[in-house]
């Protein structure tokens, strides 16, 4: 009995239709933890496809662990970051995994300009993971304390879909 339960639950997993990436209309959202100079914390995004191959999306994240600045903890002005995004998803031109995405894109947050590359795997058609690598372009503030949320960082977490 236990073999055909066994069975029954790997061919049912495997005939799960995953897909990163579906196109027009497609919604992701991202939740996890953010890594940079200076403090962790958590981050949340949502992605909305608007073509084949293309995605915009906003990014919201906020700092819980800095480093003192001068003596001082950061207050939640830098500790906050939220960004406006646009992805160009390659999961499909890659043609990888049908589970798997690539998506190189730009953004503009209150802090800075900036780029990233991220890629996303699901395991079934609404859970996956995440992982995301930013980096600033052009800041905004030359000030010593913008260091937060204003340089390279590392994201990673679960990612969702809601299509």
């Amino acid at each position: 009995m236990t073999k055909i339960f066994t069975f029954v639950l790997l061919g049912a997993f495997c005939m799960v239709n995953a897909q990163a990436f579906k196109g027009k209309g497609d919604t992701k959202v991202n939740v996890g933890m953010t890594f940079q100079d200076g403090g962790t914390g958590i981050v949340a995004s949502t992605d909305y496809g608007l073509g084949e191959n293309f995605s915009i999306g906003v990014l919201a994240s906020y700092l819980l662990g800095v480093d003192e600045y001068l003596g001082e903890k950061p207050g939640a002005d830098y500790r906050f970051d939220a960004k406006l995004r646009f992805n160009a998803n390659l999961g499909n031109v890659i043609n990888v995994d049908p589970k798997f995405d690539l998506y190189p894109g730009l953004n503009l947050g209150l802090k800075n300009f900036g780029g990233h590359i991220g890629a996303r795997y699901f395991f079934t058609d609404g859970f996956g993971v995440f992982s995301e690598f930013s980096v600033p372009f052009a800041k905004y503030d030359a000030d010593a304390a913008s260091k937060y949320n204003n340089g390279p960082s590392f994201n990673a977490g679960v990612s969702f879909n809601l299509d």
